[in-house]
């Protein structure tokens, strides 16, 4: 099936709309911070440091204002996989849970790499490090004043 120049231009404009209006698609409609804190907070350990760390890689950057808006919709995307509880592989799966989530965070962060800026990797590694307490400092908030704050929770 081909899609004509003003089909494209109407895909296009209704696309754009939805991300301005913050509901690109169905997943950004699952997802929601509360949901992604409270996921974080039950299932980090299980789910390990390094999917963790992406996460909220992905996150951070989401959070800049420098970030396009598409970009923003494949991260949001990304993340409600991630805080979904219905997914390819059930993340109470022992050793393979997450593993369909780090790969749908992994595409998201090749395809928005742009966005994700040394404060923003050291943002999410300073405060995975903070929650799983490898090379934990007292003081959890990022290095850069230009950072998105860190959200406090406990992990469970």
């Amino acid at each position: 099936m081909e899609i004509d120049e003003h089909e494209r231009r109407q895909i296009k404009a209704s696309s754009e709309e939805q991300i301005m209006t913050g509901q690109p698609n169905d997943y950004p409609n699952d997802y929601s911070e509360p949901d992604l804190w409270q996921k974080l907070s039950q299932f980090a350990k299980q789910a390990g440091q390094n999917v963790v760390e992406k996460a909220l890689t992905l996150y951070y950057a989401a959070q800049r204002p420098e970030t396009p808006l598409w970009a923003k919709a494949v991260i949001y995307s990304s993340l409600a996989y991630f805080v979904l509880p219905a997914d390819a592989i059930p993340d109470f799966t022992p050793i393979v849970g997450y593993t369909d989530d780090l790969s749908a965070i992994a595409s998201a962060m090749t395809a928005v790499a742009f966005s994700i800026t040394p404060e923003v990797k050291a943002a999410a590694k300073q405060q995975a490090a903070a929650w799983f307490g490898a090379n934990a400092t007292s003081d959890s908030s990022p290095e850069s004043p230009n950072a998105h704050p860190i959200r406090e929770i406990s992990i469970e």
